[in-house]
């Protein structure tokens, strides 16, 4: 029982690492004043914390695609010149996944009642 409730806090430590980075990264990546290479210093700086938290294996579609988000935006640390276009393509992309990151976060969240007229009857 003790080994399933520390297993429980390892795997809700870690997702919350992994949400902690991505809403880091994703808030400047909206930044209007963006630049590319402090964007890769940040990406550096906000790993290391990641790296402190031990890694677990995820079973649920969220923390799956937060995971995804993560490699995706660690893969840009090994990029070193890029041009201008390619730059806003890179950034469009991540805003785009991290967008439909999002969109999977709540999508349990929003469900749209089928009968929403035989739903509500007030007697008129």
């Amino acid at each position: 029982m003790e080994n399933k409730i520390n297993e429980k806090d390892i795997r809700l430590k870690y997702t919350r690492g992994l949400e902690k980075f991505v809403r880091s990264n994703i808030s400047y990546l909206k930044d209007p004043t963006f630049e590319f290479k402090i964007f890769q210093k940040r990406v550096k700086k906000t790993f290391e914390i990641l790296k402190k938290i031990k890694h677990i294996r995820l079973n649920a579609t969220y923390p799956i695609a937060l995971e995804k988000y993560v490699n995706l935006v660690l893969g840009i640390l090994h990029v070193e010149e890029l041009k201008d276009e390619e730059e806003e393509e890179l950034k469009a992309k991540l805003l785009k996944e991290a967008n439909l990151l999002h969109k999977e976060k709540n999508k349990t969240q929003y469900k749209k009642d089928k009968h929403k007229k035989s739903s509500f009857s007030d007697g008129y």
